[in-house]
C-alpha cells in the first residue's frame, strides 16, 4: 500500500551489463552497470540484503541470469 515506487533505468544493452561490486574485505556490494568496452562501471545502488537486489533487477528489468558478479 504505501511501497517505494521504483523508477526505470534505461540502460543500453548492447553496451552496457548489469554487474554486482563485492568487496573481498567487507563484503560491500554495489550494484551497476558496467561498460563493456572501457570497463567504467556507473554505481545505481548499495545492495544491502535481496530485497535491494530485487529492486535492482526490477529497476533494470532484468534477471538473475544477466547479472555477473564481480571482486
Amino acid at each position: 500500500m504505501f511501497g517505494r515506487k521504483t523508477q526505470k533505468i534505461s540502460w543500453d544493452r548492447e553496451r552496457q551489463k548489469p554487474v554486482i561490486r563485492a568487496s573481498i574485505c567487507n563484503g560491500e556490494q554495489a550494484a551497476g552497470l558496467k561498460d563493456i568496452h572501457s570497463g567504467k562501471f556507473t554505481e545505481i545502488m548499495l545492495i544491502r540484503d535481496d530485497r535491494d537486489l530485487k529492486e535492482f533487477m526490477k529497476k533494470c528489468d532484468i534477471s538473475p541470469e544477466d547479472i555477473t558478479k564481480e571482486w
